[in-house]
């Protein structure tokens, strides 16, 4: 199996358990807090029946009123402030719900709007972060230098040390902020600040929704607007250093495959001309002649190195450097041999000296080709180990 399925498969079945364990976690947490929460509800609610003597439907056109008036808290939602403030948890999936349209008219452009704004304002925070942590990566470079420190390179745990405390310092700054104005504990204000720049809002904490701050603390509305921008910059900024170098795993396996398909194809046409170089130029060798044909095959090495076909040791001809980087970690450094050797070869066959590092075994059974062995040019000097292996 892929190695790509193998991660896809682990994943899913790491995102299931790890809602299973929320999900077991939420109810033990939460459920005899919300039973407890509706019968202290259902309790109060029926004091005021029958402290106001309401009906049913007259209590439930109260209760209807008063959640519509609940978004009106603020002052007008709709006036340019508010709009753009909406605007933001639009196009920033954050999405409170304090505030809807109520028109088709505004419903429509708020869909139109969304599909256009939502990958903009992703590509742009991630284009920012991206640019955030290059300039921090020159800052701690040059800081290193400074400092006379001998490595002054930046690693990968010095950019997420910096994101992970970045983002911890963004949060609490505007948990005081936030406490201040709202009047919120330092927990709670900590806790919108969270749900807020990772995009969950679930709007049960809101900004800018008490005292008609949006009309008359025009500073405030400001502050709120750089610091939700800013928060997800920052945010984006270590979103991009850590969890897209996970995401963007699949897709360099999946390009590193491609590769290796199309190397493999392209050595097997070689190899097959190679097979056919070799066809011709072995009958023309036991007849007295000399074999021209082969180039091809020659050059295209590769093919018979990837598919560990059979074929005689003085075919490793190329340079060291050349095997080396053309399949990297394949070839070993100490698997080449002389490209003088091939070169007197192919101009004066047979007139290629014979030493110990360049001796060409075929010579001695022309009626065999021997395999490719890992360091066979070494057995030199050992004629009794030098036994015909069968072809793979």
């Amino acid at each position: 199996m892929k190695r790509q399925n193998v991660r896809t498969l682990a994943l899913i079945m790491c995102t299931f358990t790890y809602l299973l364990v929320g999900a077991a976690v939420f109810d033990a947490l939460e459920s005899e807090e919300e039973t407890a929460e509706r019968r202290r509800l259902e309790a109060k609610s029926q004091e005021l029946k029958s402290k106001y003597n309401l009906s049913a439907e007259s209590y439930r056109e109260l209760e209807w009123v008063v959640l519509k008036l609940k978004p009106h808290k603020a002052g007008v939602q709709w006036k340019f402030a508010g709009s753009f403030y909406f605007a933001i948890t639009v196009i920033t999936t954050i999405g409170y719900g304090h505030a809807a349209p109520s028109t088709d008219g505004g419903k429509v452009f708020c869909m139109v709007y969304a599909l256009l704004g939502i990958p903009l304002t992703l590509v742009m925070f991630q284009s920012l972060g991206e640019r955030i942590n290059t300039f921090v990566r020159y800052l701690l470079h040059r800081i290193k230098k400074c400092l006379g420190m001998r490595r002054a390179e930046v690693s990968m745990a010095n950019m997420v040390t910096i994101g992970f405390f970045s983002c911890i310092s963004t949060l609490c700054i505007g948990a005081a902020a936030f406490s201040y104005y709202e009047h919120w504990s330092f927990f709670h204000a900590y806790y919108y600040c969270f749900i807020t720049l990772t995009t969950i809002g679930f709007g049960d904490y809101v900004a800018l929704q008490k005292d008609e701050a949006l009309q008359n603390k025009p500073q405030y509305v400001a502050f709120s607007f750089v610091y939700i921008l800013t928060g997800l910059t920052v945010i984006g900024a270590f979103l991009n250093l850590v969890v897209l170098r996970f995401m963007t795993m699949n897709a360099e396996d999946e390009k590193r495959d491609a590769e290796h398909r199309a190397l493999l194809t392209r050595n097997g046409q070689a190899s097959s001309i190679h097979a056919t170089d070799t066809a011709s130029a072995v009958p023309a060798a036991a007849g007295g002649g000399s074999g021209g044909g082969g180039g091809g095959g020659f050059r295209n090495v590769y093919a018979e190195v990837l598919h560990f076909q059979s074929m005689c040791s003085c075919l490793w001809y190329k340079s060291r450097e050349k095997l080396q980087y053309s399949i990297p970690m394949i070839i070993p450094r100490d698997l080449s041999t002389s490209d003088t050797c091939v070169e007197q070869s192919h101009s004066s066959p047979g007139h290629c000296p014979e030493t110990p590092s360049n001796r060409c075994f075929c010579n001695a059974r022309r009626s065999a080709i021997s395999s490719v062995s890992t360091g066979l040019h070494s057995l030199a000097a050992f004629q009794g180990l030098m036994k015909r292996r069968s072809s793979v």
